[in-house]
């Protein structure tokens, strides 16, 4: 964990405000080179119930493996006998012996002992009902992405609910343990449940598709044999559980919440430097002020700006400074604060649903009926047997409790944009700042004029992908399925935000840097804050002082770098919940 007064430091670490995308600036293309091997790192144990966002990140970008807890196969194990129990009395179930979408009253197989030949029908249903949903388009999916996937799908489906085979559970935690990472393309669910992107997991799995191992881009099949594993053969419901959960939108959802809370820390450091920069007010900041109206974000940021800033000259009266500065200047903890809380929420809702059964039908081991159930009721039990409960029918895939927080991020991080966007247009404001124009450092040189366009440019991207899409979904499966809440693709829009957000704060951190030199050489006894003075001076070590005109694009380039190598050296998980 780093120093409490690093300009990068999480704000209050031990708050549960969490770190927030699929890495920034694509994480320079590394997202998208091949896992070549597993890390040699403590495996997660998997008990389908404890799973934490920061061990998601340890098996998705450190290449970390898993263990599967004994008592958790157990329950999977008793999960998937209670499902063919249930299958055995006749009873309709849903991507078993039943049809999927508008198919649900097509009849796969009847009831009563596996056969051969019913063992047979559904083994082709499971195949086919693979290569049908199949359907996804676009670019490949990260292999962090991928990766996380299926951990939370692999984790999801040991808490009991998703009656999928051993055998198929144990390949997942077989995937992950030797680095085959199946090439899955990463766009067109209408996040209610994932169904046309989780297939090609499913698929690579039975040896069909291509997948990564060792560095290179193979034929599954080739991959497995390579990895000394044999194809799985899904049956029963396996291919439904496969395909019907949320664990890809959830995987996005999960390395964005981890990205930008860092993002957020570095936001506080490049604000407090600008403030500096413009010989600004500390009075907004203080405790006085914040506990008028003590949001928990908000007094986090202020906290964490103030320590940022010990020993700084601001806190040393100037007549020369201003009695009341922009407000881009005045609400960073106000519009910090609010985005900290939302993701604290995001972290939350994320927490229940990487440790629960989002699955259709769900499996509810050893439930029983109450004591005056109606008839209707009574026709979801297995009430006899060695394995009791319910396969109940349910809508516990549709994941808006975590997808509408997911958008809210995407809204507060366009507000982060925007104040970081107008504080870098007032430090080359002479009027504002009392330094030359656009932070021009003489001698005819023109300075940081020509760049405001980049400015704009970036705050409108990151404006546009906070528009709302939750809703926009067309009606499909014969309007069976009429609503949708398009959170992978939300989640891959907040992911494009920090990308962009990054790069605004990397052209904000050249103005501060700038405008901070053009002030010391005009007062040299100007201290700056320890936090401060630590950016600075480890900035200036990679884009030093303008001292005439040359290439911006070339330093934009090298700052948004700064930033996301700053933010890589942070341990897994770091800033999230304990």
């Amino acid at each position: 964990m780093l120093m409490q007064n690093s300009p990068f430091s999480p704000a209050r670490p031990h708050s549960p405000t969490i770190h927030l995308a699929i890495s920034a600036v694509a994480l320079l293309g590394a997202m998208f080179a091949p896992l070549a091997a597993i890390a040699a790192c403590t495996p997660v144990k998997l008990d389908g119930r404890t799973l934490s966002l920061a061990q998601i990140e340890s098996v998705a970008r450190q290449g970390c493996g898993v263990a599967l807890a004994d008592e958790a196969m157990q329950r999977a194990e008793r999960s998937y006998g209670l499902l063919l129990a249930y299958a055995q009395l006749d009873r309709p179930v849903y991507g078993l012996n039943r049809g999927v979408g508008l198919n649900k009253d097509q009849t796969i197989f009847k009831g009563g002992e596996i056969s051969p030949e019913v063992r047979k029908l559904s083994e082709q249903f499971n195949r086919n009902l693979l290569r049908s949903h199949s359907a996804a388009y676009g670019s490949e999916a990260p292999q962090e992405v991928t990766r996380a996937a299926m951990l939370i799908r692999l984790n999801t489906a040991l808490s009991g609910g998703a009656g999928l085979q051993p055998a198929v559970l144990r390949q997942y935690a077989e995937f992950l343990n030797r680095g085959i990472t199946p090439v899955m393309f990463g766009e067109g669910s209408v996040g209610q449940a994932d169904i046309t992107i989780l297939p090609q997991i499913g698929l690579a799995m039975m040896g069909e598709g291509q997948a990564y191992y060792r560095g290179q881009r193979l034929p599954a099949a080739q991959a497995l044999r390579q990895a000394g594993l044999e194809p799985v053969q899904p049956f029963g419901k396996d291919a439904l559980a496969i395909v019907s959960s949320n664990a890809y939108g959830a995987a996005i959802a999960s390395l964005a919440a981890l990205d930008a809370a860092r993002l957020l820390s570095q936001a506080d450091a490049v604000a407090a430097l600008s403030l500096e920069g413009l010989d600004g007010n500390l009075a907004p900041l203080l405790s006085v002020s914040q506990n008028q109206r003590p949001y928990d974000g908000q007094v986090s940021t202020a906290e964490h700006i103030l320590a940022l800033l010990r020993g700084s000259s601001l806190w040393q009266r100037d007549p020369q400074r201003a009695l009341q500065d922009p407000l881009s200047f005045r609400t960073v903890s106000q519009v910090h604060g609010a985005a900290r809380d939302m993701l604290q929420l995001l972290q939350r809702q994320l927490q229940l649903q990487i440790n629960s059964s989002d699955d259709n039908p769900t499996v509810a081991l050893d439930a029983r009926p109450a004591e005056h159930a109606q008839p209707y009721e009574l026709q979801f039990y297995v009430t006899e047997g060695p394995v009791r409960g319910a396969v109940m029918p349910n809508a516990g895939f549709d994941p808006s409790a975590w997808a509408l927080p997911l958008q809210g991020m995407g809204v507060a991080l366009s507000q982060v944009a925007q104040l970081s966007a107008q504080r870098t247009l007032r430090l080359t404001d002479t009027a504002f700042t009392g330094l030359p124009r656009f932070l021009s450092p003489g001698n005819g040189a023109i300075g940081y004029g020509p760049i405001q366009k980049t400015v704009s440019s970036l705050a409108a991207e990151i404006r546009v992908l906070a528009l709302p899409m939750t809703t926009d979904v067309q009606p499909q499966a014969g309007n069976i399925e009429d609503v949708g809440t398009n959170a992978p693709a939300t989640g891959r829009r907040v992911a494009g935000q920090i990308d962009r957000l990054t790069t605004l704060l990397a052209v904000e951190l050249m103005h501060a840097a700038q405008a901070v030199d053009l002030r010391v050489a005009k007062r040299p006894d100007f201290a700056l804050g320890a936090g401060t003075g630590a950016l600075r001076r480890d900035f200036r070590q990679q884009v030093p002082y303008m001292a005439e005109d040359r290439r911006n694009d070339a330093d934009i380039v090298i700052a948004a770098d700064f930033l996301v190598r700053s933010r890589q050296q942070q341990p897994a998980g770091a800033g999230t919940a304990p």
